[in-house]
């Protein structure tokens, strides 16, 4: 049961019955999920979303289709209520090697994310300027990516995104190869940029579970289904989805050393298992 009074608002992203092929070979099959605006009385919140599953489950294919990058075969993603499909520049992608122009400065680069949501260039550079004080790289503005540490680089890169897609943000794997203390700062980055607005969404796609669970508010388990026999049958799908507020093991400091966190993710480990 939540300790913390909230409720859910209108419908912010939508997969309707999903389904992709590859040479008439299911690869997803009846994908249904929503993310829902989540109200809580007197402060930000926004929406932090963990897809989890197997290799070769097709995570990697569903976060490309959320983002308009690839066309499903059948059903569609859509954002904002909008009556039509996602297109592609409405969900910002952070990719797993936070790619940046390398021959561009962070301003350059920031600059180009903003100018596509905003031709006033003045009105763009503040913009600019105003995100890369929030995250703490103002002074780093006339530096090129090579110049950056993995940290600031991957800020610049959400910064990017957040500037040309505004609410939505996809990650995939943003916690792979991360010491324990850089990963607990790419926690803390994702939560802050969920709440800077209660209309912001951050799907972050990942195998690392513990990572997810710490991170989230709902859960996303992909997977397939078995036959009679125990068969695994082709197209994977949404199995399983967790409300982590109605657990309580969200938005609370030190969460993750708690008994129910750490059972939690053993039993969401189990699963994983069977899938």
């Amino acid at each position: 049961m939540a300790s913390t009074p909230y409720s859910l608002g209108q419908t912010l992203l939508k997969i309707d019955n999903v389904c992709l092929e590859y040479d008439g070979r299911p690869v997803l099959k009846n994908v249904n999920a929503e993310v829902r605006k989540i109200i809580v009385p007197g402060r930000v919140q926004g929406q932090v979303v963990g897809i989890l599953g197997p290799s070769g489950c097709g995570k990697t294919t569903l976060f490309r289709i959320i983002a308009g990058l690839m066309p499903p075969t059948s059903g569609r993603v859509s954002v904002n209520s909008f009556d039509r499909p996602v297109k592609a520049g409405e969900v910002g992608v952070v990719a797993q090697s936070y790619p940046l122009f390398e021959h561009r400065t962070v301003f350059g680069n920031m600059m180009l994310g903003a100018q596509q949501k905003e031709k006033d260039a003045k009105v763009a550079r503040d913009k600019v300027m105003a995100l890369l004080r929030e995250f703490g790289l103002e002074d780093k503005f006339n530096l090129y990516p090579a110049q950056l540490s993995g940290g600031q680089r991957q800020r610049c890169a959400i910064i990017q995104q957040i500037l040309c897609s505004e609410h939505f943000l996809l990650m995939d794997e943003p916690f792979s190869g991360l010491d324990l203390l850089m990963l607990e700062k790419t926690c803390e980055l994702i939560a802050k940029v969920a709440d800077m607005d209660d209309l912001n969404t951050i799907i972050v796609v990942t195998h690392d579970v513990t990572a997810a669970c710490s991170v989230a508010d709902h859960l996303w388990v992909m997977g397939r289904d078995s036959d009679a026999s125990g068969n695994k049958l082709p197209g994977s799908r949404i199995v399983q989805e967790y409300n982590l507020i109605e657990r309580d093991l969200c938005w609370h400091p030190n969460i993750i050393t708690t008994p129910q966190f750490t059972s939690f993710v053993r039993e969401l480990k189990e699963e994983f298992r069977r899938l």
